[in-house]
């Protein structure tokens, strides 16, 4: 029989987890193994063990398709994120059986495909003795130990794409318009897309706001003659002394979802501006579509290297960015520390330069 590895993609859906699956298929068997893919995420390890066997020739189709084949979870008995954060530990029980579900499948390594979260319950599970390799993916962009991870791109070109077209709407009808998009705790998407975007205003998670001053900015430009505005909101995004805003009840499974900060916003800047003020929330069609070129790349490099640190018996690792190549780090220096906005970065800066509000 010939050897086998397994894969399945945790957490959030977004473009390039298809591509990921690609590059490892057509990779794993240049060496001569077969791949199996999970389904559900980390659900398909328990009985019934749910998995498909991954052909080499179905492979070419997914460079470009969004979403992934094997399905993902973000709760469940696998969930090692709760709350705002908090990490929970995964029964053990429940890790045994995975184990030895693994062991039974005769595979000879795991690849685990997700963030923070998913890559917390991969490195219990290798503490429990399965041997892992990690790939990291959030369209967030925090996780920690990378330079990048992939859906970042794509989620942030659906945000510069959403910010061009709010423009020409907002110039015609001299409105504020406010664009809620992803960002629990990292405003990554936000400020790349709102300087890429002509943004006039970017409220990230790592800079609390105040209100008055976002409405200053409005209120400046008018004076200036321009009679419209963009503010760009992370989900996350926290008015000074506030708490996060959040939709839907809380579950117990996972983490709580986050949404309706724009909303607050735009409420805030009618009432106290007086201006017309419409808010639009991206969600989910930040997560929807193609990857974009970058992603297609970024996603077979980091794919391949997975491969190659699976015939290393490097297990444990993680793929991750250091351009302009790709290495190995242990898992446990990308989990548990969010890869946050630096203050004083480049970004943050430039958008200052640029008079660009933080409502600071």
């Amino acid at each position: 029989m010939r050897e086998r590895i397994g894969i399945l993609t945790g957490g959030g859906d977004c473009p390039g987890l298809n591509t990921v699956i690609r590059a490892v298929v057509k990779c794993a068997t240049k060496h001569g193994w077969e791949t199996i893919g999970f389904l559900e995420g980390f659900e398909g390890l328990l009985e019934p063990v749910r998995y498909r066997r991954l052909d080499y020739k179905e492979m070419d189709a997914l460079l470009f398709v969004g979403g992934t084949i094997l399905g993902t979870s973000n709760k469940g008995r696998f969930a090692a994120k709760t709350g705002h954060g908090e990490t929970h530990r995964i029964p053990r029980d429940i890790l045994r059986r995975a184990k030895a579900n693994i062991q039974q499948l005769g595979l000879r390594a795991l690849v685990v495909v997700g963030g923070d979260g998913s890559l917390t319950t991969a490195q219990q599970l290798f503490e429990q003795g399965v041997p892992i390799i990690g790939v990291p993916k959030t369209i967030d962009n925090d996780l920690a130990a990378t330079a990048l991870t992939f859906g970042f791109d794509s989620a942030v070109a659906c945000a510069t794409d959403a910010l061009d077209r709010l423009r020409t709407t907002a110039q015609s009808h001299d409105r504020v318009m406010v664009l809620e998009v992803m960002g629990r705790y990292a405003g990554w998407i936000a400020i790349t897309a709102g300087i890429s975007g002509g943004g006039d205003v970017i409220l990230i998670p790592e800079i609390p706001f105040h209100l008055e001053r976002v409405c200053a900015k409005i209120i400046e430009r008018e004076r200036e003659g321009k009679r419209f505005t963009l503010v760009v909101v992370a989900e996350g995004a926290r008015e000074q002394g506030a708490d996060f805003v959040t939709a839907g009840g809380a579950e117990a499974s996972r983490e709580a979802r986050l949404g309706g900060i724009g909303a607050v916003v735009a409420a805030g800047i009618q009432k106290r501006t007086g201006k017309e003020t419409r808010v639009c929330v991206l969600g989910h069609l930040q997560r929807g579509g193609a990857p974009t070129s970058f992603d297609r790349q970024l996603c077979t490099r980091f794919g391949t290297r997975a491969v190659q640190l699976i015939a290393e018996e490097k297990y444990g690792h993680m793929v991750a960015l250091r351009p302009p190549d790709t290495i190995a780090v242990p898992i446990t220096e990308a989990i548990g520390r969010l890869r946050l906005v630096p203050l004083e970065g480049d970004l943050v800066q430039t958008a200052r330069a640029l008079g660009i509000s933080l409502g600071d």
